[in-house]
């Protein structure tokens, strides 16, 4: 048993091992992750979604998501943990919810929050859930802060959002939603790109935005599409572009996320001026 705890510890990719008490939180939702690794003291956390330790998924610390087991959201491996609250979220199969009411595993479901509001009504609610509602509100507080200290009076500057590849953030998102309150008015939407997806990149050599928010520079997966992509545009269109790094950590998530990507688009609203 040591041997193969050993073993675990030097593996990055260890999956959480059925403890012979049972209890703690497991969360098959990445976006939950984020929220949840801040709300309570990790020791009660049984298991994080696999997804967490993706640096194309994740929306929290490498180190942080190295440290804690991760779950590949299986229900016979949730099941074997005998958790005290599984988080799942409306993407969750019928099979698996009914496995896991079947063994009595209590679930919390988090949808897709498409704006802040709804962001915030997801960290009360998973905070009411695990008895963490000072954490919760600190954490809203912090978020109110962010977008608070991001408004801006001067005229929205047209911006365009690279998730990777070749897919942007257009209306109705939090993205969306986020680049307004911070100054910037959605390129993509202008396009008429409704949720996110795929953009042509005739589109851009077209009708440029002036700022150029992507994941990462040239020649660095897994965003280097995105980045490539954007310098094709700009020589093809000839256009005077700023253009700065957003970082792929950024985009997937709201939770804490917000105030840590209302805080950068702010920082890149100053650059820009006018």
């Amino acid at each position: 048993m040591k041997r193969a705890a050993l073993l675990c510890l030097l593996a990055s990719g260890c999956a959480a091992q059925p403890s012979a008490k049972g209890g703690g939180i497991v969360s098959l939702n990445p976006c939950a992750d984020a929220i949840l690794v801040e709300l309570v003291p990790h020791d009660r956390i049984a298991a994080i979604s696999h997804y967490s330790r993706d640096p194309a998924a994740s929306s929290i610390d490498p180190v942080v998501a190295r440290r804690l087991p991760v779950n590949n959201g299986t229900a016979e491996e949730v099941i074997a943990l005998r958790p005290d609250l599984a988080i799942i979220d409306s993407f969750t199969s019928i099979s698996t919810r009914e496995a896991f009411a079947r063994a009595g595993v209590k679930t919390l479901t988090l949808g897709w929050a498409s704006n802040i509001a709804d962001s915030k009504a997801q960290i009360r609610d998973l905070a009411a859930a695990l008895d963490a509602r000072p954490a919760g509100e600190a954490m809203v507080a912090r978020i109110d802060r962010a977008v608070a200290a991001a408004h801006t009076d001067r005229p929205l500057v047209p911006a365009l959002l690279w998730i990777g590849g070749n897919t942007v953030s257009g209306s109705g998102t939090l993205l969306d939603e986020m680049m307004v309150k911070a100054g910037f008015s959605d390129h993509a939407a202008h396009y008429g790109l409704q949720g996110t997806g795929y953009l042509p990149i005739e589109h851009v050599v077209a009708d440029p935005p002036q700022v150029m928010l992507v994941p990462d520079s040239i020649g660095r997966d897994p965003d280097s599409r995105a980045a490539q992509m954007r310098g094709w545009a700009l020589a093809r269109s000839g256009a005077r572009v700023h253009q700065a790094r957003f970082e792929r950590s950024l985009v997937n998530c709201g939770g804490p996320v917000i105030a840590r990507a209302m805080t950068r688009l702010a920082q890149v609203r100053r650059e820009v001026g006018k």
